[in-house]
This record gives structure tokens, sequence and C-alpha cells, in this order.
């Protein structure tokens, strides 16, 4: 059975265009002081996360818990609803680090910019999405998708990829065996699968609980358990902003691994209340059981240095997802900086 391959594009034309189209000069705040010096007041971060998600728990952690505002900075938060998004904000100056998949600096990288994005910290180490099926399905087996439609997400994202991965690693070509629909907008997704969209659905948490609870659908796979470990989510910023402001990118590194050492110490019903202001539409018992779903298949890094095995193999999805050609690889140290991970982690203890 053959499907037609719904408008497939790459994030590398968007970002293109987007660089062309918008001419508005990349700014923050000038603010290179290093952690620990008197500031007079906290410094503006202005920061783009590509969708809101427990997923993001030890940022959360630290925004709620004051680790941002112990290193003098005030972290002004907005949801992009994509990395390409996230990314266009970043170059246009519109934020200044961008929380998304790692794949917009390669884009950008291979698009040979004058000012990159650099990637300076991970925050998680796999794909934080669930398989959602609309009906129960007891013993979970990868063929039941055969002829059926999954409700997928934007081509050349890493959701995307990574679902189409883990079906080629299964033996499932898509939109030869599955119908995958990948036009619908980011924010739209739940929604449209709620109205009747697909078989299947890709979602991150707490939008699965919360599915599961309300009867709409059920969790049948982690993506993050089937794709394995991946440098999946990072901070990035543009090569001037880091080079104008050191002292504010090791100030959110500082914060940001405190968070994660945070979340990882405690127990899940804690985490769950110090998330529970970031997601005031999830139930507390709802929160409780995502944060121990990522704890148990180890969705948060360790800590904020990017492995390298775990980058190539991130360029082997890419590849395998052809939006990277194998002469496209970019090397680890062309857009990945370690200096400000390697310093929290060096003077940085758990709590």
């Amino acid at each position: 059975m053959k499907f037609t391959t719904v408008c497939p594009g790459h994030l590398a034309l968007v970002v293109g265009l987007l660089i062309l189209a918008m001419t508005v000069t990349a700014c923050g705040a000038d603010a290179s002081e290093t952690p620990g010096d008197e500031t007079e007041e906290l410094i503006e971060v202005r920061l783009s996360e590509v969708t809101h998600s427990v997923f993001y728990a030890p940022q959360y952690v630290a925004l709620t818990e004051g680790f941002f505002e112990d290193e003098d900075l005030n972290v002004d938060l907005r949801t992009a609803w994509g990395s390409d998004r996230g990314a266009a904000a970043v170059i246009s100056g519109q934020a200044d680090i961008a929380l998304a998949g790692p794949e917009p600096a390669i884009y950008v990288h291979n698009q040979d910019s004058d000012d990159p994005l650099l990637i300076f910290a991970q925050l998680t180490a796999t794909d934080g999405s669930f398989l959602i099926s609309r009906e129960p399905i007891e013993d979970f087996d990868w063929d039941i998708v055969r002829d059926r439609v999954i409700l997928g997400q934007r081509p050349g994202g890493m959701p995307q990829m990574v679902l189409e991965y883990v079906l080629r690693q299964h033996g499932i070509e898509p939109n030869v065996d599955v119908e995958v629909i990948t036009n619908v907008e980011f924010a739209a997704i739940p929604g449209a699968f709620a109205s009747g969209t697909g078989d299947f659905v890709t979602l991150f948490e707490p939008i699965p609980s919360d599915f599961e609870a309300q009867g709409v659908g059920h969790v049948v796979a982690s993506m993050g358990v089937e794709g394995g470990p991946l440098p999946y989510t990072v901070y990035m910023c543009t090569s001037d902003y880091m080079d104008s402001n050191p002292g504010v990118i090791q100030r959110f590194t500082n914060a940001l691994y405190r968070g994660m050492l945070w979340v990882h110490a405690e127990e899940a019903q804690r985490v769950a209340e110090s998330l529970a202001p970031h997601f005031p539409d999830t139930t507390p018992e709802n929160l409780v059981s995502v944060v121990k779903r990522y704890k148990e298949q180890g969705s948060w890094a360790p800590n904020p240095v990017v492995d390298p095995s775990h980058f190539e193999r991130l360029q082997d999805v890419m590849i395998d997802g052809e939006v990277l050609e194998e002469d496209e690889r970019v090397p680890y140290d062309a857009i990945i900086v370690t200096e400000f991970g390697e310093q929290a982690t060096d003077t940085i203890t758990a709590p």
C-alpha cells in the first residue's frame, strides 16, 4: 500500500528564508561580568523555548527555585512552538537564547552563516515524545501501525526525524507502509488528534498523560526509549551574542545545571510541586506520573555538556531522515562550545 508524501520540506530552507527576510539586528544585554559580581539589577535574558513541556523540567525548576535569580538573571520565557521559529527568533534578535533541537545549528552552519548558531548546553538526552493510540492496545507491536495514519510533526525537525528513524528500525517505511501527516501546525497537533485526525500521534508530556486521563488517547510507546540517546534539546545562541555576553552564558549554564542536579536528586513528588506553577492545567497526580516516566527512561541529561558520540548519532538520524548528506556532517567543535558546561560541572555540586 503506497501513500503520497505530505508536504516535505527542510528546515534549512525555512531558516535560510528567515535570515534573508528578517532585518532586525541581533542584540542582547551588554553584560559580560563573571558570576558572583555585584549588579544593581537583574540582567534580562530573552529565552525562546521550542514548546512548553514537562520534558524541560530542569529549566522550570531553575525558574521556580530561584536559581537564575541567584545568578543575577531575569529570564523572560516565551514559547516558539517549533525549533525553526526558536532559531529564527535568535537569528533575528528577538530572543537571546533558544531551547530547541540541535538541527537548526547544523543547518545554519552548512549555510556558511557569518553569525552561526552555537550550542553551549544540553538539557535532554532522549526524545521526549510518546506514541499515542486512539484506542488502548495491549502488547503494542510496531507492525500495528502498518496501513494506518500517524499524525506526525514538522519535516526536518527532531520529533519527526526520530519517528521516521524508529519506523525504519522496525522495517516500516514512512509514507509507503504507513501514512504520516506532517502538515499540521505544531501547536494545533493535539487538537487535531482529539478532533479525529490520525490513528496515532506523537506528543510531549503533559499532553499524553492528560489525554489518558480524559480518555482521548493511550500511550503505547516511548520515542525516547525507541530512539535511544541523543542530544535532543539544547540551548543555543548566535556567535555574536556569545562573544559579547560570555558572563551571561556562564550564569545561565550555572543556573541550568543546578536545576538538572536538583531534578535528579529530588523525588518525583517534590519535582512535580516545583513544576506546578508552570503547568496549572495539569493535575498534581499527572505531574508526578510524568516526572516518574521521564526519570525512568533517563530523559534529562546528567550535565550540560553534549556527548560527542551522541552528537554523531544525531547526525546519523538526520542522514537517515534525508535532511543531511553524509558529506554535510558538521564537526563537533564547529557548533558545540563546551567551556560553559565544563565550568559549571567543575564548580557546582549536587544539593
